[in-house]
């Protein structure tokens, strides 16, 4: 199956459970991919054949920015259910992570496999 990705989309958003994170929004690192077929699409050069990643990055950009939820887990879950709305794509990987949250790391996070029929 073929696949189309959003890399490093950076949003900025409510998430965490501290009182602190829950009246800032901080930065949350989102990274998508969603398999799908595009033979079709590469053989009629189609803008309609295609899974749309600008709508699609939109569409998480704007769930991350207003969800306000206490979890990361949540909020892949989230994007991961938003991706599979999409025509067309069967199966998601999503990561979310949240950069500078733990001293000394760059980034923490979860990443999870969602397909279609799950």
């Amino acid at each position: 199956m073929d696949k189309i990705f959003i890399k490093d989309l950076l949003v900025h958003g409510i998430i965490g459970v501290n009182d602190w994170e829950r009246k800032t929004p901080q930065a949350i690192l989102i990274n998508i991919t969603a398999f799908t077929d595009t033979v079709r699409a590469g053989q009629t050069d189609d803008i309609y054949d295609c899974v749309d990643y600008s709508v699609l990055a939109g569409k998480i950009q704007a769930h991350a920015e207003t969800a306000a939820r206490l979890t990361v887990e949540a909020l892949a879950n989230d994007l991961a259910r938003i991706c599979l709305e999409q025509d067309g794509v069967q199966k998601t990987i999503v990561r979310v992570e949240k950069p500078g949250a733990v001293r000394f790391a760059k980034s923490v996070g979860v990443e999870i496999e969602r397909m279609r029929d799950d």
